[in-house]
């Protein structure tokens, strides 16, 4: 059984990254693109051995936005904090009604910047990225900067992992 002085020397605090698109106008190209080419439908038949099929071209820019809105993806790393800070900071931010823990509005930018590794935030910064973000992207960040505070730590499972791994050694 290993000593607790081992254990807490290499012990470190969990994080947890979040994955944004902050590029809504190619978010929409993409989405326009996507339409056009559901648009053409999926039947062609060429009508000679020199045709091409023109849902080709558009499939490439299809690819190509999709790539675009990928790398235009930002990560957030957040990391727990301490317990005591983790109280106290509830308790800088009581909650205005009755059975809440906490007052949502102070409470999500602050827990965000204070969870805030990469890139570091202070509050205002957060509220700035908020007036950028929709509500589904400020859950995101929420939910990220809250999780890795109160989420069990686990082994995640990587299905994509495992198919590969498993595609190469037949299932061995």
């Amino acid at each position: 059984m290993p000593d607790i002085s081992e254990i807490l020397k290499n012990a470190r605090r969990r994080q947890k990254s979040v994955f944004l698109c902050l590029a809504g106008d190619k978010v929409a190209e993409l989405e326009r693109l996507e339409k056009e080419l559901a648009g053409l439908g999926d039947a062609w038949a060429p009508g000679s051995l020199a045709e091409t099929d023109p849902r080709k071209k558009l499939a490439e820019k299809v690819a190509a936005a999709r790539a675009a809105v990928q790398a235009s993806e930002t990560e957030f790393r957040f990391e727990a904090l301490g317990d005591r800070d983790w109280s106290d900071l509830i308790a800088a931010h009581p909650a205005k009604e009755k059975g809440q823990a906490f007052d949502p509005e102070t409470f999500a930018p602050a827990l965000i910047a204070t969870c805030a590794v990469d890139p570091v935030m202070s509050v205002d910064q957060v509220r700035e990225l908020f007036d950028v973000l929709n509500h589904a992207q400020r859950d995101t960040l929420w939910q990220g900067a809250f999780d890795v505070n109160t989420e069990a730590t686990g082994i995640p499972f990587s299905l994509n992992a495992s198919g590969i791994l498993d595609s190469l050694t037949g299932g061995k």
